[in-house]
């Protein structure tokens, strides 16, 4: 590592340690030749994960876009922003778990369909409603009722 005040190529490392939540590690170096304290941290170089959305167009994966369409469906519900985050985090993690660089929306959409669908009710259909572009009442209640099991041999309550 390069001293970044006198520019000498060679520092030692005085401690390393877990940085904010154990993804980088901090590490506080000395300048072997001007004797100068400096912290650096280090994480992994993940690829940029891409969307392929439905019309072939691809963009960056944006964690605040997916954020905000999932905290859409669960507005005016009792979810906590802390559940909607850690919820994103799940869905961020397995989609980088699959070590692909490109994800189809429709992969993330029904995803998030899984999640709401055991978070809430509500929210799971109001972002179904959106996702699968229902036309007409028909298809919300089609939803509802594959919800609630009607008409797939589950008992409802």
């Amino acid at each position: 590592m390069k001293c970044p005040f006198c520019g000498f190529g060679d520092t030692k490392v005085l401690d390393s340690r877990p940085a904010g939540d154990g993804s980088s590690i901090r590490r506080r170096r000395e300048c072997v030749k001007c004797a100068k304290r400096f912290t650096t941290y280090e994480r992994l170089d993940e690829l940029p994960l891409m969307v392929v959305k439905k019309d072939g167009r691809r963009e960056m994966f944006d964690r605040p876009k997916l954020l905000s369409g999932i905290a859409k469906a669960c507005q005016k519900r009792p979810i906590s922003m802390d559940h909607l985050d850690a919820a994103v985090n799940r869905i961020e993690r397995r989609l980088k778990d699959t070590a692909e660089t490109e994800v189809n929306s429709r992969d993330i959409g029904e995803l998030v369909m899984e999640l709401l669908r055991g978070l809430d009710e509500v929210a799971y259909v109001r972002f179904a409603s959106v996702y699968r572009e229902f036309h007409d009442a028909r298809s919300f209640v089609k939803e509802i009722e594959k919800l609630m099991g009607v008409g797939t041999g589950e008992k409802t309550e």
